[in-house]
């Protein structure tokens, strides 16, 4: 018989600016990673032994983040036991979700009672692309995948179905006014802990990079951030259209404002058993009820969203109908306006409190961070069901279905 597995709480660290004038900038990743450690067994008090494992996405896994991160965060925390295992996993921007699938997982198949998932990214210090992957620097691979940068993969999208800069843009502000709207009604307030420097003092208790004061005149000055790289000098563009001939020429229409901006970040859930609750006296929030992933084209790479939604909705028996409300990451203005279309989702159910246009994208961390999102939301607004999902580098979905208890 297969086991539920259930979320019993979930936090994350504000999104600090990922540049060297960022809030976290001196705080190091593995820093940031025991502080939600420690946080989350503060505000649930389980017993750490009880944990069978931590996993821990990240992205870039080189420099301070290299090695076994999630073993080194283990050992650097207060409050969790060295009895208490860690194993790190990327699988680029879904790390963080696949880290609290992996857990599911694990609890399901009766292999663990507990685990601690979630993930981190300091993009100010360890700059992303800084781990020389081999999807963008073989030339062997490259070629035979058509390999151009994400953000011209996000404006191959824009062209092929027909987004223009001013849809982008719309799409853009209003996720700042929702993100700037659930900060001001401290809506991020029952997730979001203080992060704090080695002496104990505060350095960041909110999401910093929020701009509600954001508007189509100010993103209308933004020039598109994907232009130069792809007409002039590698030209990229030449290459997408060798995979697309019947585009004849892309429209770049995504910039900085458009985009998720570069943050730093972690995110942790705490993931167990039924018996595992029995045993703490803890009360779950809610169960995974299903969790997928696939592979998609690897040049317009960005597209995972769709197919793998079509797959976890298959996979559980539901239909898009059956789901309140719908975490889809903003990478790109493109990706969630593709999704929408796709499946003719309201606005109005779809990242309600804005996303990583206005808050930043911590790699590692944000498919955990959307994961809590959604269970805040659902217990906000008394919804039952919530579907998260993102794009993935080199072409792959993600995706999770959580249900409140």
């Amino acid at each position: 018989m297969t086991e539920e597995a259930y979320i019993y709480d979930a936090l994350r660290t504000p999104r600090g600016k990922g540049k060297s004038d960022g809030a976290l900038h001196e705080v190091t990743s593995v820093n940031l990673s025991a502080q939600a450690l420690d946080e989350l067994q503060n505000r649930t008090g389980f017993d750490s032994k009880l944990v069978d494992d931590v996993i821990w996405g990240n992205v870039t896994p080189v420099g301070e983040q290299g090695a076994c991160i999630a073993r080194s965060a283990v050992l650097y925390s207060n409050n969790i036991d060295e009895s208490v295992a860690g194993v790190s996993v990327q699988r680029f921007c879904a790390s963080g979700m696949e880290a609290v699938n992996m857990a599911a997982g694990q609890v399901m198949g009766g292999q663990g009672m507990a685990y601690i998932a979630g993930g981190v990214e300091s993009m100010s210090r360890v700059p992303m692309g800084s781990d020389g992957g081999a999807i963008a620097v073989d030339p062997y691979l490259a070629m035979k995948t058509y390999f151009v940068p994400q953000g011209i993969s996000s404006d191959i999208i824009a062209t092929k179905y027909g987004f223009s800069r001013d849809m982008c843009d719309e799409y853009a502000v209003e996720s700042q006014k929702r993100a700037a709207r659930a900060q001001a009604e401290g809506r991020f307030d029952k997730s979001v802990m203080t992060v704090r420097d080695h002496n104990g003092i505060a350095i960041l208790s909110q999401d910093e990079m929020i701009r509600g004061a954001t508007d189509m005149q100010s993103l209308g000055g933004l020039k598109p951030s994907f232009q130069q790289m792809g007409e002039v000098m590698p030209g990229f563009d030449n290459v997408a259209l060798l995979k697309y001939p019947e585009l004849e020429k892309i429209t770049h229409v995504h910039h900085a404002g458009n985009s998720s901006g570069i943050a730093d970040g972690a995110a942790a859930m705490l993931i167990g058993s039924k018996k595992f609750g029995e045993r703490t006296g803890l009360k779950p929030r809610a169960r995974i009820r299903a969790t997928a992933k696939i592979g998609t084209d690897p040049t317009i790479m960005l597209t995972g969203p769709v197919p793998v939604t079509e797959r976890i909705l298959e996979r559980s028996g539901m239909k898009i109908s059956d789901i309140d409300l719908f975490e889809v990451n903003e990478a790109f203005a493109s990706v969630v306006l593709r999704f929408m279309t796709y499946f003719n989702v309201d606005h109005d159910k779809l990242n309600v409190n804005g996303g990583a246009i206005a808050m930043g994208h911590p790699l590692g961390a944000t498919g955990a961070m959307i994961i809590g999102t959604a269970l805040d939301e659902l217990e906000r607004s008394d919804k039952e069901v919530a579907l998260a999902t993102l794009c993935i580098g080199s072409g792959m979905g993600a995706a999770t279905i959580i249900e409140r208890v």
